[in-house]
């Protein structure tokens, strides 16, 4: 069984500050060794000194669950440049396994929690509960019930005292930063903090993530290929979230389904994605395998709207403008609006042409027109343009950053095009990219056709997708 979440403010500041204590002193024993050393072997005890933080934040955001857990599961879309080459990847890939290594409370525990929010006995509310969890997370596990009308649900449970440790989480967060800082040198830690703090106390309310779903749900209404479950509001409060069950299989089960199945999951996926941020303004930074479900009439269901961002206009139509300017091979254009978001500090700094030719290598999978598969092998080797001490552009990417607005954007982005990869899917991923950014754009394919003609209906046209 996992280690009981430590709930005490004294219990899990200690455990921060353990670890930040114990690991910068150590910072100082190797940088001081290193001014008597090669650079060879400076640069190799540097490298063992990373990972060794690195390993030693994976353990311990891993014991703490609650929101350090979802910290961690954020941080692995960071690239950290300081841990070695070889190590970086796998460091990472434990940083978002975080999600699956969630605790599994003991039914009698959980009942208490759903029984005081509901202010009554289970038995009341439902007329069979199975006790045994569909799926678990960071802060809550998922059963699958029975309402006395006979409508099948899903029901997520908080963990009990998850709250008073999540907030203590995001209290100590700046405590963790400094770490986080020295593994990447370039990030805008204090930015990022903010932005976590604000998207993970926001995630903690699930009356918060009902209001999400219905926005979703209201938004995908009548969708051709998009189904979201309905919110049961009556039956949902701060720390119970209960659903409509939908019947389907998970990713597994059609990763290995024919080309053209995977194909067409491939493009609903970036669609709903894509358009939920284009149209709605927000942005999912869940895009996960395991928050799908593929449905027997051929449509996807999303789940989970916890982690999400409203995105101001303003924003938005600014991150379109690099998208247009990257499409118009407007390279000028390209480094001014990178200057004008934030992601360039200092643009003077930044070669127009360089910043330019990165881009473009970092979205080749969108940017080259025509059909393209997606591969485990092209995401790592456009993974590795984009972060990989290889890349030439890496000096230059170590001076960047990310503003707060676009940390889900990007990891939308980024988790979006891991999953199409682990799906194999192909399509002209230009030319759905154009759908988004230029007005007017009719679409080429028949699941396009099939979301203009509901758009269409659904509500008036949006112009540029706003």
């Amino acid at each position: 069984m996992s280690p009981k979440i430590p709930t005490s403010r004294l219990g899990r500041t200690a455990k921060f500050g353990g670890l930040v204590a114990g690991q910068g002193a150590r910072w100082v024993g190797t940088n001081t060794a290193n001014r008597f050393r090669s650079d060879e072997k400076a640069d190799e005890k540097l490298g063992e000194r990373a990972m060794d933080t690195a390993n030693e934040i994976v353990a311990q955001l891993g014991q703490m669950k609650g929101a350090a857990m979802k910290i961690g599961q954020v941080l692995s879309t960071i690239d950290f440049e300081l841990v070695p080459e070889g190590e970086r990847e796998n460091f990472k890939a434990k940083l978002a396994q975080l999600r699956d290594d969630a605790p599994r409370v003991p039914f009698a525990k959980m009942r208490k929690v759903l029984e005081q929010d509901l202010d009554g006995r289970m038995s009341d509310v439902f007329a069979a509960f199975d006790e045994e969890p569909i799926a678990a997370a960071s802060i809550g596990q998922v059963y699958r019930a029975t309402t006395h009308d006979g409508r099948e649900v899903a029901v997520k449970v908080q963990y009990p005292g998850v709250a008073e440790a999540v907030e203590t989480d995001l209290r100590n967060a700046n405590l963790l930063f400094p770490l986080v800082k020295r593994l990447a040198p370039g990030l805008d830690v204090k930015a990022i903090a903010g932005e976590l703090k604000d998207r993970i106390g926001e995630e903690l309310d699930y009356e918060i993530e009902a209001q999400h779903q219905r926005a979703v749900a209201r938004a995908f209404r009548g969708h051709p290929f998009v189904t979201i479950p309905a919110v049961d509001t009556a039956l949902s409060t701060r720390r119970v979230l209960v659903t409509e069950f939908i019947e389907g299989v998970g990713f597994a089960a059609v990763a290995d389904r024919p080309e053209a199945e995977r194909d067409r999951y491939g493009e609903i996926l970036y669609r709903f994605y894509f358009g939920l941020l284009n149209r709605e303004h927000l942005a999912c930074g869940d895009p996960h395998p395991g928050n799908v479900i593929f449905t027997p009439d051929g449509k996807v269901c999303f789940l989970d709207f916890g982690l999400m961002r409203k995105v101001p206009d303003e924003y938005l139509e600014g991150e379109r403008q690099i998208g247009r300017a990257l499409l118009a091979e407007d390279a000028v254009g390209v480094h001014r609006q990178l200057g004008v978001l934030g992601y360039l500090p200092d643009p003077g700094s930044f070669p127009v042409d360089d910043v330019h030719a990165q881009l473009k290598a970092a979205g080749a999978w969108y940017l080259e027109p025509g059909f393209r598969r997606i591969t485990p092998d092209l995401v790592r080797e456009i993974m590795e343009v984009a972060g990989s001490p290889r890349s030439p552009y890496f000096e230059a990417m170590r001076r960047q950053t990310v503003p707060a607005e676009a940390l889900l954007i990007r990891r939308m982005e980024g988790l979006l095009f891991a999953v199409l990869g682990e799906l194999r899917a192909g399509a002209d991923w230009n030319a759905l990219m154009r759908e988004s950014l230029e007005p007017g754009t009719r679409p080429t394919t028949e699941l396009g056709e099939a979301e203009a003609a509901w758009a269409g209906r659904a509500r008036p046209p949006a112009g540029a997708v706003a």
